[in-house]
Formats: structure tokens, sequence, C-alpha cells
């Protein structure tokens, strides 16, 4: 028995285990890894080009890494000499980094759609009117775009863009179904394809549409009345362990200490903050109802 536990046999014998580990999942790591920092540089620019904005692939890809591998480096050399503190608020700002891109683009193409949505009472309405004065569906866009702005005058616009460069005006409203995912815009690209072929009346078409579409943001808004509480206590509930850490470091700085400077101390705030974002993704999915 002492033969086994000699540090001889066990340093080394633990060192050939540790590369077995890495060797067998060295290329799931590194597809991971990529995944979540590079990998998803091709949804940014997928959104990015789906709102119409230029895209610098280069650009964006150096500011994914600035937002990742950057500020994690940074927090590692304000952490020094403290190599546990620094490589566990590195790598939590690192992991962090990787989302937050893809977030924020996300976010302001959620905030855009919405906004379309909006925008399309009024302009299926201007629509309606000018094809009972003798417009034809083309002409009542064109004069959506000279009306109203962002972003139903841009994505319209891009309809007769496409219908001046050849396309079809099915295809062109295809890909604006594409652009704008949202089930109201589904249903005017649908209406107008479906009555271009078989006929029918569109002004009462467009008419019926944004009835649907007033009735759907009043349920939402009332939705949003009825969740907004729920949503404000999960952000109460999620930001007082960090208003409380802050408070002990003004108050007595020796106490909370060796949250920071300890082993343990570390696994309890990576075991926090994994409880809290697991919190807050719930609460989120538990107060996001979808009309």
């Amino acid at each position: 028995m002492h033969f086994l536990f000699n540090e001889w046999i066990m340093i080394p014998l633990f060192g050939i285990c540790v590369f077995i580990i890495i060797l067998m999942w060295a290329e799931k790591g590194v597809a991971w890894l990529h995944k979540r920092s590079l990998g998803q540089r091709e949804e940014v620019i997928k959104i990015l080009r789906l709102m119409g904005s230029e895209v610098d692939e280069k650009r964006i890809t150096i500011m994914i890494l600035l937002m990742s591998f950057g500020v994690g480096a940074l927090a590692f050399l304000l952490c020094w000499p403290s190599v546990l503190m620094g490589i566990f608020f590195g790598c939590s700002l690192t992991i962090a980094g990787w989302q937050l891109p893809l977030l924020l683009v996300r976010t302001i193409y959620e905030r855009r759609c919405s906004t379309f949505t909006d925008q399309m009472v009024d302009g299926l309405t201007i629509m309606a009117n000018g094809i009972k004065a003798g417009s034809n569906p083309q002409e009542s866009m064109k004069r959506v775009v000279e009306i109203m702005g962002n972003p139903i005058s841009q994505e319209f616009a891009q309809v007769l863009y496409q219908m001046q460069v050849g396309d079809s005006f099915e295809s062109a409203l295809n890909d604006l179904g594409n652009r704008i995912p949202r089930p109201d815009v589904q249903m005017f690209v649908t209406a107008i394809n479906i009555l271009k072929e078989t006929g029918g009346n569109l002004a009462e078409t467009f008419q019926t549409i944004v009835i649907v579409i007033r009735e759907r943001q009043k349920v939402e808004k009332k939705i949003q009345a009825l969740t907004a509480q729920g949503l404000m206590q999960g952000i109460i509930v999620t930001m007082i362990p960090f208003v409380l850490m802050a408070v002990f470091l003004m108050i007595d700085p020796n106490f909370i200490k060796p949250m920071f400077t300890t082993t343990l101390g570390l696994v309890l705030l990576f075991v926090m903050l994994c409880l809290q974002v697991i919190g807050g993704v719930v609460i989120k999915k538990l107060v996001t109802i979808k009309v």
C-alpha cells in the first residue's frame, strides 16, 4: 500500500490521466469554445444583414474578441497577483463577453421587428386607402415609403428595389417575411400573394389585418401590465446578493475578503453566479407570454 501512495508513482499517474482526459475531450472542448466565441459571429452577421446594415466581418471579429478574451485578460491583470481571483473573474467576464454581442444585436433586432409590426397598422391603412382610390399594391407601398419612417419605410423600399432589379413581387414579399419573422407580417405577405393569384378585395383584407394587429397589441399590453410586477420582483431578487456584497465591502471588507481570496470562497462565488443566472432565466421564461 505504501508503494501505491509513493509520490514518484502517483504524480506521473495523475499526469497521464489528465493527459488522456484532455486528449479525449480536446476536440469537443475546442469546438465548444469556437461556438461560444467566434462561432457566434455568423449569427451576429446574419442578424445585421437582416436589418439592412453594412457588415464588416473583420471589425465584428475584433469586437467579439475584445469583448470576451480582451475583457477577461484585463480582469486577470487587474486582479494580479491573486491568480485564483484573476482566473475566476477573467473566465466569468470572458464567458459573459461571448454572449453580449449576440444578445445586444438580437435585442435591437427584436425591437426593430416590434416597431415594424406597430407601424403596419398605419401602413396597411394607407395601402388600403390607396387601393380603394385605384392604385395597385406596389404604388400603395411606394406611398407608405414616402409618408412613414423606418423601419417600415426601409423594408418596403427594399421590396420595391428588388422589383426594379428583376425580382417578382411575390419573391420580394417573401424576402420581407424572412427579414421580419412575425405572424402579422407573414399574414400580410400571404394575403397579398394569394389574392394576387385568386383575386379579391385587397383593401378589405388589409383592414381585417389591421384589426387583428390592433387586437393582438391590446392583449400584449394587458399581459405586459400583468407580468410587470413579476418581472420587477425577479430583477430585485437577482440584484439583492450583489447589493449585499457591495454593502459588506464598504462596511467591513475583511468580513467578505475570504470570498475572493480562498478557494472555497471562489467556488461558492461561482456557484452563486450560476444559480443567479439560472434563476434569472427561469423568471424571464415564466413572465414571458407570447401572443
